[in-house]
């Protein structure tokens, strides 16, 4: 094989990497947005805050240091942990595509257990 014909075959390479990455990219977007606005529904749903507050993320204390904020933070993740994977058992059907038999999705399964 000659170099022209190499670096033609390497560059269709690139933009199928490239193609690949980007619709994986959109795939990923997609997800995170539905599952935020599915999380701010079921917050609208049966809870009394301002969700334009909500909205902005979370909520530091001005009283507070920077490191202050940050632990509370991680402590507000880690005491969420356990209920967020329930809410998000309960979107999976709407955000994952449907499982293949071709054993592309192997493995998947067992992702719960770390």
């Amino acid at each position: 094989m000659d170099e022209s014909k190499e670096g033609a075959r390497g560059n269709a390479l690139v933009d199928q990497l490239c193609y690949l990455g980007a619709t994986l990219r959109d795939r990923v977007w997609d997800a995170l947005h539905i599952g935020v606005k599915r999380a701010m529904a079921v917050v609208c749903s049966g809870f009394s805050y301002d969700m334009e507050v909500v909205s902005h993320g979370f909520v530091t204390d001005i009283s507070k240091t920077d490191a202050e904020n940050e632990e509370r933070l991680h402590a507000l993740i880690d005491d969420a942990e356990a209920l967020g994977e329930r809410l998000a058992k309960l979107f999976e059907p709407e955000v994952l595509p449907p499982e293949t038999s071709s054993g592309a999705g192997e493995g998947g399964e067992d992702r719960d257990a770390d």
